[in-house]
C-alpha cells in the first residue's frame, strides 16, 4: 500500500519553474508519507505532476514509483495505491503481447496493462487499487479506482488545475488548494456523518472518485464514468450449488490475498467473518510450515463492565478462546485504555481528515499502530454482513421496512444537541431524504420484482453503497496511518456480484442471518461456533470514558469561541450531558446514541479547529 498525489493543468508549463512545483509534489507526498515510509518520488513533466510514498509489500527493492515506461517517443507514468490478487495471471498475456518487464510488482503490471488495453485494464483487475496514469501520447491524465472502494482518491479542480490524492491532506499541501465548507459539507456531517455520500468529500469543492470510475482529465474534457456496476440476474443454482460457489469463491479469495513478499496477519474478532477469514488462511500457510500471527481488540475493563443488549448480545473472547484451541495461532490480545482512547478521538479526526465513528476510529488506530509493529499485511472480516444480510435491518421488519437509511432512520438523536436555527437552516431531514431517494433510483432490479423481494434487493444496495463506504473508509485510514495495509477478501468483486442475486431466503435460510456463508464454511468450524450470535466491532461500557468526555464537552461549552458553538444549543447541551446515556439505541448503525454522540460532537469541533473551519 502507499500513498499517490499529484497535479495537471494544461495551461501551465510546469516545468518553467521545475523546482518550485517538485517541491509541492514532496509537501504532498509528504502529507501522506503515514501511508508508506519505505521510498519516495516524484515526476514532473510539462503539464502533470506525480507523486508517491511507498509501502514495499511486493518486489521490495524494484517497484519504486512513479514507473515511467516509454513505447516510440511516448511516455506513460503511474502512481498506484494497492494490491493486484490476479497479476501473474495478466502478465502472462502480457508477456505473450511482448511487453518486456523490469520488476515482479503489480504497478508494472497495471502499466503495461493500460499501454495495451488502454483503461479497459480496469475491467481485468481483481484487486484493491487506486492509481493515477499519465499518457504521454494522448496528454490526458487518468484516474482510476477499485470496484468496491477500498483504496480512497480524492481530487479537486481549481484555476483549470486538477489535484488528486489519497487523502485530502494531500491536497491542502497544494497551493490552490485549501479546506473550506458550506452548508452541504455540514448537512453532511450532521445528516449522514460517519456516512458520506458516494463521490463527496465534503469539504467545499473537494471530490472523491467514485467506486469502480475512471476519471479522465484533458484539455479537452474532464468526464468521470463508470467502467463497473452491479447488475441483476436471476439466481439459477440451487442452495447446495450456491453453498458450493460462495465456499469456491470465498477460500480463492483469501488464497489470492496471501500473496505478499512480507508476512501476512489477520484480525480475529472471534466473530464467524474474521474466524472463517483467519482460518482459511491458516490452513494455506500451515501447509507451507507458517503459523499466522492474528490479534484481537478489547477494552479495559469490559471484564468488569460490559452489558449484554441487544447490538453487543455477547463478548467476543470467549470465540476468541475457542479459534485458537483449533488452529496453530500465534496470537496477541490487545486492549486500550479508556484515557488513550479519549485522547486518540482528535488523531482520528487528522487521520481521516473529517468526524468519523468516533471511538470505533480511536481504538482501530491505536490497535492498528500495535499490529504494526509486528506485521505489514493484515487479512480482515470486513464487509461480509453487508454482503450476506448480517445487519438486524436486513430481518427486523420494523427496520427492513423504514422509509430511509435503516442504520440512521431516526434523525432525533442527531438533532437533540442542535439550536433551532441550525435545525432550520441545515433542514437535514430533506437532505437525507433525498439522498437516500437518489440512492434508490439506481437500485439494479429485475423485470417486475416486487415487495419484499424487492425491499430486500434496495437494502443490499443500500449498505453496499453507504455502510460497507464507511467501515472501508475508517478501516483504510486507520490501517494506513501507520502503513499497515488491511485486505478485505469479502470484498472480492466476484462475490459481491454472485451474492447480490443469491435470493433471501438462501441467505437466510432457516432464519438464520448469514446462514448461507455459515453453511459454505461449515467444515471449518464446530457448530457453537459456527452458529453465534452477530456481535459488532467491541465498545467500552466503562463509566471513566463516559466521564471523561463528559469533562471535555463541558469545556467546550464553557468555551464561547469554540466554533461548534454556531450549532449548538447550550441548554440542550447541558441537559444531555445531565441525563443518564443510552448504551442501547444506535444514533449510527450500532453506536449507541449516550457517549459516542459526546464524542461525535467533539469531534466535529476538532474538526472545525484544526482546518480554521468558518
Amino acid at each position: 500500500m502507499c500513498g499517490i498525489a499529484g497535479f495537471c493543468n494544461f495551461e501551465t508549463d510546469f516545468l518553467k519553474d521545475a523546482n518550485r512545483w517538485t517541491q509541492v509534489l514532496v509537501r504532498m507526498r509528504s502529507a501522506i508519507a503515514h501511508r508508506g515510509h519505505d521510498q519516495t518520488g516524484e515526476y514532473l513533466q510539462r503539464n502533470a505532476g506525480l507523486s508517491h510514498t511507498r509501502l514495499s509489500i511486493r518486489d521490495l527493492s524494484g517497484g519504486v514509483q512513479p514507473m515511467l515506461r516509454r513505447r516510440g517517443e511516448w511516455e506513460y507514468g503511474i502512481v498506484y495505491n494497492g494490491e493486484i490478487y490476479n497479476a501473474e495471471e495478466l502478465k502472462q498475456d502480457l508477456l505473450s503481447r511482448e511487453c518486456h518487464f523490469e520488476t515482479t510488482c503489480d504497478t508494472e503490471v497495471i502499466l503495461y496493462g493500460y499501454m495495451e488495453y488502454g483503461m479497459d485494464v480496469a475491467k481485468k483487475l481483481n484487486g484493491i487499487f487506486a492509481f493515477a496514469i499519465w499518457d504521454g501520447n494522448r496528454n490526458t491524465l487518468f484516474l482510476c479506482r477499485d470496484r468496491m472502494g477500498v483504496k480512497p482518491l480524492f481530487y479537486a479542480v481549481k484555476n483549470d488545475t486538477l489535484v488528486f490524492g489519497s487523502e485530502p491532506k494531500a491536497l491542502f499541501a497544494h497551493p490552490q488548494i485549501q479546506p473550506q465548507a458550506d452548508l452541504d459539507s455540514f448537512r453532511e456531517i450532521f445528516g449522514l456523518g460517519p456516512a458520506r455520500t458516494s463521490g463527496c468529500g465534503v469539504f467545499r469543492g473537494l471530490r472523491e472518485v467514485k467506486p469502480g470510475c475512471i476519471l479522465e482529465f484533458s484539455k479537452e474534457k474532464r468526464t468521470e464514468y463508470p467502467y463497473w456496476s452491479l447488475e441483476a440476474k436471476p439466481h439459477t443454482d440451487s442452495y447446495a450449488q450456491t453453498v458450493e460457489t460462495v465456499s469456491f469463491l470465498l477460500r480463492d479469495a483469501v488464497k489470492r490475498q496471501l500473496v505478499s513478499d512480507v508476512p501476512v496477519c489477520s484480525f480475529l474478532s472471534g466473530g464467524i467473518d474474521s474466524s472463517v477469514v483467519t482460518a482459511i488462511a491458516s490452513r494455506q500457510l500451515e501447509a507451507k510450515g507458517v503459523a499466522l500471527n492474528t490479534f484481537s481488540f478489547d477494552f479495559t475493563h469490559n471484564d468488569t463492565c460490559f452489558q449484554s443488549n441487544a447490538f453487543q448480545p455477547t463478548r467476543d473472547r470467549p470465540y476468541v478462546d475457542q479459534v485458537l484451541a483449533l488452529y496453530p495461532l500465534h496470537h496477541t490480545y490487545l486492549e486500550c485504555d479508556e484515557a488513550t482512547l479519549a485522547d486518540l478521538l482528535k488523531d482520528a479526526v487528522r487521520m481521516k481528515d473529517l468526524p468519523g465513528m468516533t471511538d470505533v476510529d480511536a481504538s482501530l488506530l491505536y490497535f492498528c499502530g500495535l499490529v504494526k509493529q509486528h506485521n505489514k499485511v493484515a487479512l480482515t472480516g470486513e464487509c461480509a454482513d453487508e454482503i450476506f444480510g448480517g445487519y438486524p435491518w436486513f430481518y427486523r421488519e420494523e427496520l427492513l421496512h423504514a422509509d430511509g437509511f435503516p442504520w440512521s432512520s431516526d434523525l432525533s438523536a442527531r438533532t437533540a444537541l442542535l439550536s433551532d436555527e441550525a435545525i432550520h437552516t441545515l433542514n437535514l431531514e430533506e437532505y437525507v431524504r433525498q439522498k437516500y431517494l437518489d440512492t434508490m433510483a439506481q437500485v439494479p432490479t429485475l423485470p417486475g420484482e416486487q415487495g419484499d423481494d424487492l425491499r430486500r434487493r434496495q437494502m443490499s444496495f443500500l449498505n453496499l453503497r453507504w455502510f460497507m463506504q464507511t467501515l472501508l473508509d475508517r478501516m483504510d485510514r486507520t490501517s494506513m496511518s501507520w502503513g499497515l495495509e488491511a485486505r478485505v477478501p469479502f470484498a472480492d468483486h466476484r462475490i459481491v456480484e454472485y451474492v447480490y442475486n443469491v435470493p433471501w431466503s438462501m441467505k437466510y435460510e432457516n432464519g438464520m442471518e448469514k446462514k448461507l456463508l455459515r453453511d459454505a464454511c461449515k467444515e471449518l468450524f464446530p457448530p457453537q461456533l459456527l452458529y453465534r450470535k452477530k456481535s459488532p466491532y467491541p465498545k467500552t461500557y466503562s463509566p471513566v470514558y463516559e466521564a471523561l468526555l463528559t469533562e471535555r464537552f463541558q469545556q467546550v461549552l464553557s468555551t464561547p469561541q469554540a466554533p461548534v458553538h454556531r450549532f449548538l444549543d447550550r441548554k440542550k447541551a447541558t441537559q444531555f450531558l445531565a441525563q443518564p446515556k443510552d448504551y442501547g439505541k444506535p444514533w449510527f448503525g450500532q453506536l449507541m446514541a449516550g457517549p459516542q454522540m459526546i464524542a461525535y460532537i467533539l469531534q466535529v469541533n476538532y474538526w472545525m479547529e484544526q482546518y480554521g473551519i468558518e
